[in-house]
């Protein structure tokens, strides 16, 4: 009954099939692995965005190479900032809105100097390309609290004097003319003394798991159906297959019909004798007597 399962037509049909739920496992899985990564932020923020601020002594290995899982980890630092060093980051949306970012280098009272983003400014109405002010930091010895921050890699792509395209430490560094640690950045959180005007302080991070789990389900439940409806086509051609069979049985060669097609016909009535007239019954009658 399902030998055309074996023709090259369907065998083709089943390997649509196989490739298009290989693509929706494959899909799938990919949503599974960024809902894994979303967790894993989700955990960092967590345990490390309000946990009590560690010392720069306890912290310095993390600014030579941050270790994923103390992102988000509040270090508190003391010395200067650099002014002179101070950079404008583009291309820094926020909820929605274009703008940017400052980053100033802060010389440690303990020695080395360190990176910190103030917060965000938005675009500028006066000068295009540049915010229309840039909120200076407080003037000497200061104790800042930051967030640890992964540096960000090197764009293609240029900026103009006094701005960067990313908050890429090497590249800052080679601006700059000294060395920096570049192995994390810190995004401020609180400082002391704090500064007359203060860009716009970053949001927390989103603790919401988001769709990937739905969406990796519907992946896969997309690779299921494919095999369900290729069984579905092939039940269907098997029994329309089954019909056309008992058809071509149920007639002979030659045009003439098997007896068990007969034998199924509805038996006609039989035919009821017409009345005959009453002229008709008289003139038998007088034949009958021999008139």
């Amino acid at each position: 009954m399902y030998r055309f399962l074996f023709s090259s037509k369907w065998l083709g049909y089943l390997l649509l099939a196989a490739i298009f739920a290989t693509a929706c496992v494959f899909l799938g899985r990919w949503q599974m692995d960024r809902r894994a990564e979303t967790l894993a932020e989700i955990n960092r923020v967590v345990s490390n965005y309000s946990a009590t601020p560690i010392p720069f002594s306890a912290a310095r290995d993390q600014f030579t190479r941050l270790d994923p899982a103390k992102e988000w980890t509040q270090v508190e630092l003391q010395g200067t900032y650099d002014v002179d060093g101070q950079r404008i980051v583009r291309n820094r949306p926020l909820n929605g809105q274009p703008g940017y970012e400052v980053v100033v280098p802060f010389r440690l009272a303990s020695g080395g100097t360190v990176i910190i983003d103030r917060g965000w400014l938005p675009i500028g109405n006066k000068n295009p390309g540049s915010p229309d002010s840039v909120p200076a930091p407080p003037a000497g010895e200061v104790t800042a609290v930051v967030r640890l921050k992964h540096p960000e890699p090197e764009l293609q792509r240029r900026a103009p004097q006094g701005q960067l395209a990313s908050i890429d430490l090497n590249a800052y560094a080679a601006q700059l003319g000294y060395p920096i640690l570049t192995g994390a950045y810190g995004q401020l959180a609180s400082e002391t003394p704090p500064a007359a005007d203060m860009p716009v302080a970053f949001p927390k991070p989103s603790t919401e798991e988001g769709t990937h789990l739905s969406y990796s389900l519907q992946w896969f439940a997309f690779g299921v159906l494919m095999f369900v409806g290729f069984g579905y086509a092939a039940r269907q051609q098997a029994r329309n297959a089954a019909i056309d069979a008992e058809d071509d049985d149920a007639e002979e060669p030659g045009g003439t019909v098997h007896a068990a097609v007969t034998s199924r016909r509805r038996p006609q009535p039989p035919r009821k004798r017409k009345k005959a007239t009453s002229e008709e019954e008289e003139d038998a009658l007088l034949d009958a007597q021999g008139y």
